[in-house]
């Protein structure tokens, strides 16, 4: 593991204390610290910049120093970020990002583990690495840029595109049925589904602060824009004159509004959401689903994944985050069990033990 600067990342780094105010009081850093000395190459206008520059900002505020702070990364256009934030990280090979994160928290519980990937690398090869990822709920923060092109490799259809879209891969219009992230990540028991856009820097800030505290399995969904091969991907509900009445930016505890007038809504009718206007037909805002993120079932959020332009506002925001064990405590309690039953153990009474046999 390496830093950007090329030094080596020393393998008896005591284990840092645990995320807390007090932390954030003691170690004073500024987003300077997190920017390192390589040059940021991107394609002009690309959504990454501002992805980079909304993850440098908010790293200041979890108290970590940033020995303690790692960047992991698969193949593409996102894969090169690590070597943008000045904390140690792996730009590792296509689609196993998550697996190498997983070995490292589970080795070092105490590190802080962000993995940063795209449409292409964590929903195709990388699908797999990411299901296991979540339903174990590792302690990890994936951010995933969602751009429905394979960007880096020049433009083709990603697991992502919209069905008949036409690309240097699909010249006729694609076939497949897009997946949609966000309903993969609960469908894999996640325990913190967000998403946010590249160009709302304010609420990815926001969203990638909620992520970091966050103790579990967190995806993050980033609609990002590739100006070069997928220009305007979202532009149709995140553009600033049409976002307010396109989008639904989602609050815990409160009633599911928006629209310029904050005249519209979403209630239930049936199983189904339904769009609906305050004060016709004798609507008020009781009648509007609230929010819950804590929510103990994610039915609601897997509705809400499934919500998108054209037929509904595209929400955005914290679908859910609840409380489960981590991968690293549950690993940590067997070990502990293990002990009180049988002793620490001996490795050279285990190697020495059982069928053995010398040979001359």
């Amino acid at each position: 593991m390496t830093d950007t600067d090329g030094t080596s990342a020393a393998a008896t780094v005591p284990p840092q204390p645990p995320l807390s105010p007090e932390n954030a009081a003691v170690i004073r850093l500024t987003r300077k610290d997190f920017v390192s000395d390589q040059e940021v190459r991107w394609c002009p206008g690309c959504g990454d910049y501002s992805i980079l520059a909304q993850t440098q900002k908010v790293m200041p505020d979890f108290g970590y120093p940033r020995e303690s702070i790692v960047f992991i990364s698969g193949i593409g256009c996102s894969g090169r970020l690590p070597y943008y934030m000045n904390t140690y990280g792996f730009h590792t090979i296509h689609g196993r990002a998550p697996t190498l994160a997983t070995g490292l928290k589970a080795a070092r519980p105490d590190l802080m583990v962000w993995v940063i990937t795209g449409d292409g690398d964590a929903l195709s090869i990388g699908g797999n690495h990411v299901l296991h990822s979540m339903r174990r709920n590792v302690d990890i923060n994936m951010i995933m840029f969602n751009n429905r092109i394979y960007g880096l490799t020049k433009g083709q259809a990603s697991p992502t595109s919209e069905f008949g879209k036409r690309t240097k891969s699909t010249p006729a219009g694609t076939i497949d049925t897009p997946i949609m992230p966000l309903t993969v990540a609960l469908a894999a028991e996640a325990s913190f589904v967000a998403r946010s856009v590249d160009t709302h820097t304010e609420h990815l800030q926001g969203t990638l602060e909620r992520s970091g505290r966050h103790k579990g399995s967190c995806f993050v969904e980033v609609l990002q824009n590739c100006n070069i091969f997928n220009d305007g991907a979202w532009r149709d509900f995140t553009d600033r004159d049409v976002r307010e009445d396109r989008m639904l930016f989602l609050e815990h505890g409160k009633p599911m509004i928006f629209g310029k007038d904050r005249n519209k809504g979403i209630r239930l009718n049936g199983l189904h959401p339904e769009v609906v206007t305050i004060g016709e037909n004798g609507i008020t805002e009781a009648d509007l689903l609230v929010h819950d993120e804590q929510a103990e079932e994610p039915y609601l959020a897997l509705m809400l994944s499934r919500m998108f332009w054209p037929d509904y506002p595209v929400p955005v925001g914290v679908l859910r985050a609840v409380s489960r064990p981590t991968h690293d405590q549950l690993i940590a309690d067997q070990l502990t069990a293990a002990v009180a039953r049988t002793g620490a153990g001996d490795l050279e009474q285990v190697l020495n033990g059982g069928e053995t046999w010398t040979v001359d």
